[in-house]
């Protein structure tokens, strides 16, 4: 299987930390794109008319997007304890949480274009403090709500990466004030299927 990547998404990087957690990341062929709303990269294109990392293409070709849908795809094909409960409560509280980890990657992502990447004179800085509120309530939920002891799911690895994207691109210090998350956020962080999967580099329009 192939998966477009980006090593600065946390969207892509929550599929891979999730491959390692079921064990079969080694059956993927990951291959870096970079993508941008002002980047045309064609082949990223071509599986994914949205234009957007991730993108899995499995050994019949089938193409799938979004890291959700990848993500949920992906649980189906080990035998391993599933990231995705399959019962009541377990799986609903692990979709909410995945939910409320995009969350904070989308309005992270939003903070950044205001804060960086828009041209100056064009900024709202009404916008980005709107979006940096939506971050602190969400992390604030997460606090109230982590546990530290269960076993991880999707809801899990979704957080995590999110965390480690506005902490690796300093959209919002999530540890001040949340002593159980930045304590929670740092074991997670020590696991192999974390340390393998690492951020780097910066976004290209060109």
């Amino acid at each position: 299987m192939k998966l477009l990547y980006q090593t600065h998404s946390p969207y892509a990087r929550k599929v891979l930390v999730a491959a390692h957690e079921m064990g079969i990341a080694r059956d993927l062929d990951v291959i870096h794109h970079e993508t941008s709303p002002l980047l045309n990269n064609d082949e990223v294109f071509a599986s994914n008319p949205l234009g957007k990392v991730p993108v899995l293409i499995d050994a019949a070709g089938t193409v799938l997007f979004d890291s959700a849908v990848i993500c949920e795809y992906l649980d189906g094909l080990h035998a391993g304890r599933k990231l995705i409960p399959s019962y009541a409560p377990e799986r609903f509280r692990a979709l909410r949480m995945q939910a409320l980890a995009q969350g904070i990657a989308d309005a992270g992502i939003a903070v950044r274009w205001e804060d960086e990447r828009r041209p100056r004179h064009l900024r709202w800085p009404e916008f980005r403090d709107g979006q940096l509120r939506k971050i602190a309530l969400a992390c604030d939920f997460a606090e109230a709500g982590i546990e530290a002891t269960r076993q991880p799911d999707i809801g899990d690895v979704a957080l995590a990466t999110a965390l480690s994207w506005i902490e690796f691109r300093g959209v919002y210090a999530f540890a001040l004030g949340r002593p159980r998350l930045a304590d929670w956020h740092a074991r997670f962080s020590e696991r192999r299927s974390m340390r393998a999967t690492t951020f780097s580099g910066d976004t290209h329009d060109q």
